[in-house]
């Protein structure tokens, strides 16, 4: 089968992450899946257009309702949406998003939820749907560059301090409001003002660039407080695996893949107390969650000097991913969907209430999983 898959591809983001395992999920199962950012479009047509082309894609499948979604207004294929986070979270507020992103998932035969907290969010937004939504973890793949040299990325964002000196919070994001990077400034400022030991860096990728402009200029005094240019996958999880802590300060998050991964690189977690985010991190037992900038700060001092701690979440985070966050599980749920799309293609079978009537939906809907 040749499926499109369509999703918001800014370079370096755990979207795009997410976008290249899911293809490789699909690929592996013997599938074409031609992989699009949602920008290279304007409008259902386009996509349409692309679609026919031959050969033509029998089956689409979308990440994020809307951004996603809108692009297969009245789309005749059969297609799956994967929730992004912000869709359910923040687009849901306005009234236009809403209509468009329930037209698309009533006319979708499934959709993907990464957790059973978004399940329920979409289930109150749309109760008459609630079948077709599955919830499917996140799958959870680091790889390390070899060689990096810890020191150099060091410079390179601007931090002179001898590195064996310093404690570093790494936080990842893309440069864009609903991430809200600049959090913490003027807490961690006051703190590496007392410790010059403290530093916190942001990096990742230009994804809004007249926000990127406002961070990288309220960062050009000195603060403790650096920004260093994005870098690979496999670099992104040397620093990681370097850094004290990750540190993430998100409005709203659907399930955030940089956490997963310090998980898995048993990196301890520093994290905003948000609905996603409190859906993976439990409190003292995989990580931490903060409401205020000054919890942040007092949390972060207390892991500094509770060792035990540390060790006690890091080792908890790694259980947790391993036992909740299998690629390998990930890539069997997908291959099923996809073929759940195959089959609907082949027998021209008018669009079925899909999960409990559906044996092999309900299958790969089934998630043990002892912290959701």
């Amino acid at each position: 089968m040749k499926l499109l898959f369509l999703a918001c591809l800014s370079p370096q983001t755990g979207n795009c992450t997410t976008a290249e395992r899911i293809r490789g999920h699909i690929e592996s199962a013997g599938h074409t899946c031609v992989l699009r950012d949602v920008a290279d479009f304007k409008s259902p047509g386009d996509v349409a257009a692309l679609m026919k082309r031959e050969p033509p894609c029998e089956g689409v499948l979308a990440i994020h309702l809307y951004k996603g979604g809108q692009l297969l207004l009245g789309c005749r294929a059969p297609y799956g949406v994967i929730f992004g986070g912000t869709d359910l979270n923040e687009d849901v507020k306005d009234k236009k998003k809403l209509a468009v992103m329930e037209q698309v998932l009533k006319n979708a035969r499934f959709a993907v939820a990464f957790s059973h907290k978004l399940k329920e969010v979409a289930e109150l937004l749309w109760p008459t749907q609630s079948s077709k939504v599955h919830v499917h973890p996140q799958g959870v793949e680091t790889r390390v560059a070899m060689g990096f040299d810890w020191d150099d990325f060091l410079r390179s964002a601007g931090v002179n301090a001898i590195a064996e000196d310093l404690h570093v919070f790494l936080l990842v994001c893309g440069l864009r409001r609903v991430k809200d990077p600049l959090y913490l400034l003027e807490a961690f400022s006051e703190w590496h003002a007392q410790d010059q030991s403290v530093i916190l860096i942001i990096i990742g990728p230009k994804v809004d660039p007249v926000f990127a402009g406002e961070v990288e200029e309220s960062l050009r005094r000195p603060t403790g407080v650096f920004l260093a240019e994005e870098r690979s996958q496999e670099e992104l999880h040397a620093a990681m695996r370097r850094s004290f802590a990750l540190v993430n300060s998100s409005v709203s998050e659907g399930m955030s893949a940089v956490i997963l991964e310090a998980m898995d690189l048993e990196v301890p977690v520093v994290a905003r107390d948000v609905p996603g985010n409190a859906t993976i991190v439990r409190h003292e037992d995989t990580g931490l969650l903060y409401s205020t900038p000054q919890e942040f700060v007092a949390l972060s001092r207390r892991l500094l000097g509770d060792r035990r701690l540390a060790e006690h979440m890091v080792r908890n985070a790694k259980h947790y991913v391993a036992e909740c966050h299998s690629s390998l599980a990930e890539r069997k749920a997908y291959r099923r969907l996809v073929d759940l799309l195959h089959r609907v293609r082949d027998t021209d079978d008018p669009p079925l209430p899909i999960g409990h009537q559906d044996p092999e939906l309900q299958e790969c809907g089934k998630i043990s999983c002892p912290y959701d």
